[in-house]
């Protein structure tokens, strides 16, 4: 008698692409997140192997905060093109415009503005879930999650309230208003991510992997020097962000490890020019890869207190 056994990667698909088909069965009106990121990039992927060679029976959804890299961008909208899908793209610059969201004077960041923009979105088009690529190795706030990520009537996320998942059996109900975020990678790492990546051949922004960018020190992390403000008819949309005459430049040669928006994500001082050296990074790490997120290390209770309010 012959038995098959699964390897890791085998197993963590299998798993995800089994919590995919639980969304498509259990919800009316799902959505994808996708940024373009090496998550939802492989979110993707398990969501074609999940249901061709039929369409993916969801939307993807996207909130930009204005700050995105232009690669992330480009890439984003060309991968959703390749595959057919419907992209909804919601702004922050939107939101002001609308009166969702208000900036806070002297705030630079605006991760914490994509809330109202996403929630905004959700009541919108109705969603009554969400399918995230964030996993549990991330930080301690998304170690708490479960699968099926339950936020109430205002979108709000409670760690103390959410659903048992005992022998894998997922518990969909939603009331109006109601949604659930759910995420497939939540037992996967960083590891697993690029060595799926790596067995796929998937495509990844090329800002992945190392280029020469113009840098400067801020906070102990270097972040990237924003695209030059040519219209002089707006605001500098960087304002605040750009570096001060006592942060000192450095071009150097430098790849995203985590990509957040230009003014959050730390760039890391790397060689790194395909997928195996990455994997080879990540081997030999020992900071975590949202460490070099420039909004997460201000305050470790950060990420807790955005997805409570209705962050992803």
């Amino acid at each position: 008698m012959s038995s098959y056994h699964l390897d890791h990667l085998q197993y963590l698909e299998t798993e995800a692409i089994h919590v995919l088909r639980e969304v498509a069965a259990g919800f009316e009106r799902p959505a994808i997140l996708f940024s373009g990121g090496k998550d939802s990039i492989c979110i993707l992927r398990l969501a074609e192997k999940a249901f061709r060679p039929s369409d993916i029976p969801m939307p993807f959804l996207n909130v930009e905060t204005g700050h995105e890299f232009p690669e992330l961008i480009e890439f984003r909208d060309r991968r959703a093109k390749q595959l057919g899908a419907k992209l909804i793209v919601r702004t922050v610059d939107e939101a002001f415009a609308k009166g969702l969201a208000t900036p806070t004077p002297g705030q630079i960041s605006r991760n914490q503005l994509q809330i109202p923009v996403l929630l905004g979105a959700i009541e919108e088009f109705r969603f009554d879930c969400c399918i995230g690529g964030a996993r549990r190795d991330e930080e301690k706030a998304r170690a708490k999650e479960r699968f099926f990520s339950f936020r109430d009537a205002f979108g709000q996320w409670d760690p103390k309230n959410q659903r048992p998942e005992i022998w894998n059996l997922y518990n969909a109900r939603v009331n109006p208003g109601e949604n659930m975020r759910v995420f497939p990678l939540s037992n996967w790492t960083e590891m697993d991510v690029w060595e799926y990546i790596q067995r796929e051949k998937l495509e990844v922004p090329n800002i992945y992997f190392s280029h020469t960018r113009e840098c400067f020190r801020r906070g102990g992390q270097w972040l990237p020097v924003p695209t030059p403000h040519t219209d002089t008819t707006r605001p500098d949309p960087y304002a605040g962000a750009r570096p001060t005459a006592k942060e000192p430049l450095k071009k150097m040669v430098c790849r995203v490890r985590t990509i957040a928006d230009m003014i959050s994500t730390g760039m890391i001082e790397s060689p790194a020019e395909n997928v195996a050296d990455i994997i080879g990074e990540v081997a030999a790490a020992r900071v975590t890869e949202r460490g070099t997120r420039a909004d997460d290390k201000a305050s470790e209770a950060a990420m807790e207190d955005r997805k409570k309010a209705g962050y992803f």
